[in-house]
């Protein structure tokens, strides 16, 4: 099992938009790395669900991949902010996951822990000027943050 490090801003979905439905694609990512990062998942995985531009941000809940492999349908949606013009049914640019809530942590662990316990080597949230929606995380790394989240 791998983990990896998901953002969402709470305003537009947050973990309780997710323990609410339970599931959710996890759709209109726009940046090929993060892309490639999803397209890597397997079912299995488990992420951290970040809250991004928030105050303050951090990490909120624990999600499971449950699908993955998946279209993007926000490609093809002209009333989308995520429609993609250049991508066509043929041949789509963007995929997405699907993701099962698992728990949310009974306190938000903020950046600014993040950046005083890890470097940006151990994660890549801690890095200034990243601005990645999924990052990895090692598997050292994942077992303290959750022991810092239980704690």
């Amino acid at each position: 099992m791998a983990y990896w490090l998901m953002k969402s801003e709470p305003d537009v979905y947050g973990i309780e938009h997710l323990r609410q439905e339970n599931t959710t694609l996890w759709d209109g990512i726009r940046n090929y790395q993060a892309r490639n990062f999803m397209r890597s998942m397997a079912i299995g995985d488990h992420a951290f669900f970040y809250h991004s531009n928030a105050k303050p941000p951090g990490i909120v809940g624990l999600m499971e991949v449950v699908e993955t492999g998946l279209v993007d349908p926000t490609q093809f949606d002209p009333a989308s902010k995520y429609h993609d013009p250049a991508s066509t049914r043929e041949k789509p640019r963007w995929d997405c996951v699907r993701l099962r809530f698992l728990r949310q942590f009974p306190r938000l662990l903020p950046l600014e822990t993040l950046r005083e316990t890890f470097s940006a080597e151990e994660l890549g949230v801690v890095r200034r000027g990243n601005r990645l929606s999924i990052l990895p995380v090692p598997d050292a790394t994942a077992q303290r943050l959750l022991t810092l989240l239980e704690a």
